[in-house]
């Protein structure tokens, strides 16, 4: 162990000379040397305890990663779950589906091939107005040549005067007839027959003003959901007055490849009550036998908000950024029956106090906490492997409602994170920090997520952490660009 310079110094000129053999210089002799042993002692010393501090964080940092990984292999499905699974697909293997449904095929013809998505639209045409053509010229403008061989735009028409019915085709086969031939869209018209499902009579009592109008919708929504089943993987529900934005069709196709292996029932990519939410083409009968079931009265958007529980998806899944949007409010006696969507409006992220740990790579001035500052600082790392993790720590705990995880470069959209997910963490640990537990908020998409957080109705629980997860090694750089965190809404009424 190496001495001080200066020390060292000393001691020499204190020994110095022949006559250095006895007397009072013999023993200064022998007091720098019993210095020097003490300090080296005491610098050995320090260098084990920093190596003992070194090797107890490695070993934290060990255990945590070995814990994460289980938790990755595990898949996070609880033994609950699980059963919920099953109980449904055996449920799913008895459903006959509404199988009293009649279609006739008013145009186009079935794709030769299943599709990635089937895009379905219920359209009740109405006296005075009709959004159903602007609505299809937004899809189709708004989507790529390869974009639509992945779908089949499927428009269900339910009305109840001929001659309007028929103008309507008319004026769809002359807007969209290229689109017909090359079997991208559909239209048909489905009714049910013979006597109503047991559950569908509603209990005694006076009838309800918005009764017709429910039972109607429900109707018209599981006729379209049956005759989709089979047409593609997966199926959009839409309504005719929607918009949508450029390229929907992607974002759509990247956050599915995303969510593949992951247990979902519903995805929502807006916050209106109809339009937006994605669900497996397998769970289509079941749901329409859903609808059919429940008593006429019956809200069709709460029975779709309720039956994700049957697989237990206990909260919604639901996309921070829309890309649908409602291009005009119901009018009439439907204005009263159905209530106009609000559209969520954020403000800027108010990053609740926080710190930042990470077990990845640190360079130099460039920290962790740089990523959840909302400035343009940025944190950098090396090459990342599976189990890695940046985990964001609240000082308090809180009810977050919104979350955007950004990695890679602004503008050419390099160094992104390849394999990822965000979880929540709930539970703190006294030391060395985090959570008890985490859960899945969703997977990163295309090096980004931006995602509502919604909690369970009888849950008190805040959040305490944000985990960002590596899920596959990298031989790149990875730039954590920003974690934005929302705890509050935006209220116009307020700024105004």
């Amino acid at each position: 162990m190496p001495v001080d310079p200066p020390f060292r110094e000393w001691c020499s000129l204190g020994a110095s000379g022949r006559e250095a053999n006895s007397g009072p210089r013999s023993g200064s002799r022998c007091l720098c040397r019993y210095l020097m042993v003490v300090v080296s002692l005491i610098l050995l010393g320090s260098f084990l305890q920093e190596r003992l501090e070194e090797h107890l964080m490695y070993s934290l940092l060990v255990e945590e990663k070995k814990k994460i990984l289980w938790q990755l292999n595990q898949q996070q499905i609880s033994p609950e779950v699980k059963s919920h699974l099953q109980a449904f697909k055996d449920m799913q293997k008895t459903s006959q589906g509404p199988q009293r449904a009649k279609y006739k095929l008013l145009a186009g013809a079935p794709p030769h091939e299943k599709k990635l998505l089937t895009v379905g639209v219920s359209s009740a045409l109405h006296p005075h107005e009709s959004r159903l053509l602007d609505t299809l010229s937004s899809l189709f403008q708004a989507s790529s040549g390869p974009e639509l061989d992945r779908v089949v735009m499927l428009v269900s028409l339910s009305d109840s005067d001929p001659e309007r019915l028929s103008q309507t085709l008319a004026n769809i086969s002359a807007l969209f007839r290229t689109h017909i031939e090359a079997r991208q869209l559909l239209v048909v018209r489905g009714q049910l027959s013979g006597p109503p499902p047991l559950g569908t009579l509603r209990p005694e009592g006076r009838p309800s003003p918005c009764e017709a109008l429910f039972s109607a919708q429900k109707a018209d929504h599981a006729l379209l959901m049956n005759f989709a089943a089979n047409l593609s993987e997966y199926f959009l529900m839409l309504d005719d007055r929607v918009r949508c934005m450029p390229k929907f069709i992607s974002s759509i196709y990247w956050t599915l490849s995303a969510w593949k292996e992951l247990p979902w029932v519903t995805l929502e990519f807006s916050s209106l009550s109809f339009a937006g939410k994605v669900f497996r083409s397998s769970d289509l009968p079941r749901l329409a036998s859903f609808l059919l079931v429940f008593p006429k009265d019956t809200p069709t958007h709460l029975l779709l908000s309720e039956f994700p529980l049957l697989l237990a998806q206990n909260t919604p899944i639901r996309f921070g950024s829309s890309i649908f949007y409602h291009v005009s409010n119901r009018s009439g006696p439907e204005s009263a029956c159905f209530p106009a969507d609000k559209e969520k409006v954020f403000g800027e992220p108010d990053n609740p106090t926080a710190s930042v740990r990470t077990d990845m790579v640190v360079l130099s001035t460039n920290i962790p906490q740089y990523a959840y500052t909302l400035n343009q600082e940025s944190f950098a790392t090396l090459s990342p492997v599976r189990g890695n993790h940046l985990t964001v720590i609240l000082e308090e705990p809180q009810k977050v409602i919104r979350i955007e995880v950004l990695t890679g470069s602004d503008k050419e959209g390099r160094y992104q994170l390849q394999q990822g997910r965000v979880e929540l963490g709930f539970g703190p640990l006294e030391d060395p920090g985090g959570c008890a537990r985490y859960t899945l908020l969703g997977p990163v998409v295309d090096g980004r997520l931006d995602q509502m957080v919604s909690y369970e109705e009888d849950s008190l629980e805040a959040l305490g952490c944000i985990r960002l997860l590596v899920l596959e090694a990298q031989e790149s750089w990875l730039l954590i660009r920003q974690i934005k965190v929302w705890t509050t809404e935006y209220d116009e009424e307020e700024d105004g």
